[in-house]
């Protein structure tokens, strides 16, 4: 489990794609610290386990993950969004967040305002019932907060120390970014749709 804090932006070495999957090596910035063999990273928003100890994240991806998300669009020299796993005790600092996208958003603008940017994302009008105003979800790893929304299509306000440290600071017109939905959204509208189906079959 992650905040969606960046603790670090790192820069893709090699994506060696092989049968049914790939496989990912990320450079991490200085004094990161190494990766140790089944710990839990979160890359650009996905949840991904470090499949050696070293300096040098690697990980396997799967077909899942290629087709879910946007790593498998990444080419050397990328940037990725980079957080390790939550430990017990931890602040907290933004949501959480699993590392499990639920799709891709597509940036449609980026307007820089008084004291910060105002991205505007379409998403697919299926994930839209996760969005609420003032509620939470994360873009390729970063806990964000909705500005407002309407059915495919939302808002986010991108402050100067997100712009400056994490991979959004880059993003064009037409960029693509790893969704996930705050996870009590999720389950929530999860839960709620069992129940209405449920009391629908009683009656």
């Amino acid at each position: 489990m992650f905040s969606g804090i960046v603790s670090g932006l790192g820069r893709v070495a090699s994506l060696d794609r092989k049968r049914g999957g790939a496989t990912l090596t990320v450079d991490p910035p200085p004094r990161y610290g190494h990766f140790a063999a089944g710990e839990s990273v979160c890359v650009s928003g996905v949840c991904l386990t470090a499949t050696r100890n070293g300096r040098k994240l690697v990980s396997d991806l799967t077909g899942e993950t290629l087709r879910r998300s946007t790593l498998g669009r990444l080419r050397p020299g990328d940037g990725v969004n980079l957080e390790k796993a939550l430990r017990w005790g931890d602040r907290l600092s933004g949501h959480f967040v699993l590392g499990h996208v639920d799709g891709v958003a597509r940036l449609l603008s980026a307007e820089e305002a008084r004291n910060s940017w105002a991205y505007r994302l379409s998403i697919p009008r299926s994930l839209s019932r996760f969005i609420a105003e003032k509620g939470s979800i994360a873009l390729d790893g970063v806990s964000l907060t909705v500005v407002a929304r309407r059915p495919g299509v939302f808002d986010v306000a991108i402050i100067p120390q997100t712009f400056r440290s994490t991979t959004l600071g880059r993003a064009v017109a037409g960029a693509l970014f790893n969704f996930e939905a705050d996870v009590f959204a999720r389950y929530g509208a999860s839960g709620w749709r069992r129940w209405v189906e449920r009391a629908g079959k009683t009656r």
